[in-house]
């Protein structure tokens, strides 16, 4: 393997995201976050284990790649509360159907693993017909917002910016572990959300951000859509 293929395939592994950020990233409740990633105690009941294989772990941080997995699992979130548990279930079937740590992050996912997954959840959640196609469309949403290399490997997110996730929004930002230390930026320009985002709490308006880095009123409204989260703030 290649010096840049290693830097690359390092940079989607490392771990680079605490779970407060990551959930604020992917529109997640960070206890629906902190639950996959390390798990989560039922009281005198035996715990659950977590959903995710974190990079280092015993360290509360996620890596690129987790990013991607739980961007996945969030499609069953924003259409069916699925427990924790369920989840863990479906996830562990796939690990042994794929032989990997990561499979809702494999290309092998995208194309005949989601038909498995969608029937294990129909079989465990009770789903079929009508619920299993929207979850079908659910995750096929999801999965088309994810950018891949040639081989099929994860480089890029596009993380929804809405709160109720319009599937059919626009990719205006995008999580690139090589670009901006994997922080949100506007699509092909490198320039963090957050930098956006700061500039307008200073007083500066849409118009002017706009003008500034010369893209449109739109980009710029995504972009603090990406760090407020709420749609009052470019309201």
């Amino acid at each position: 393997m290649s010096n840049h293929k290693t830097r690359a395939l390092d940079l989607r592994h490392r771990p680079a995201y605490s779970i407060t950020e990551g959930a604020h990233y992917l529109g997640l409740p960070p206890a629906t976050l902190r639950a996959w990633a390390l798990g989560q105690r039922q009281g005198e009941k035996e715990p659950f284990k977590a959903v995710l294989v974190l990079p280092e772990p015993g360290t509360p941080l996620l890596s690129f790649v987790n990013l991607v997995e739980a961007h996945v699992l969030s499609a069953l979130r924003r259409e069916h509360r699925v427990p924790l548990q369920t989840i863990r279930k479906a996830v562990q079937y796939l690990r042994r159907q794929f032989a990997s740590a990561h499979p809702l992050a494999e290309h092998d996912f995208a194309t005949d693993g989601v038909s498995l997954f969608v029937e294990k959840f129909g079989q465990l959640l009770h789903v079929t017909g009508t619920g299993q196609l929207a979850m079908r469309r659910m995750l096929d949403a999801h999965l088309a917002r994810i950018s891949r290399d040639a081989a099929g490997v994860p480089i890029k997110l596009f993380p929804f910016t809405r709160w109720r996730g319009d599937l059919t929004e626009p990719k205006a930002i995008e999580i690139d572990p090589r670009v901006s230390f994997g922080r949100p930026v506007l699509v092909g320009t490198g320039i963090p959300t957050a930098v956006i985002v700061e500039r307008y709490k200073a007083g500066e308006s849409i118009a002017e951000l706009a003008e500034d880095y010369d893209r449109t009123a739109t980009e710029i409204e995504e972009a603090l859509r990406c760090e407020f989260r709420r749609n009052s703030a470019v309201g």
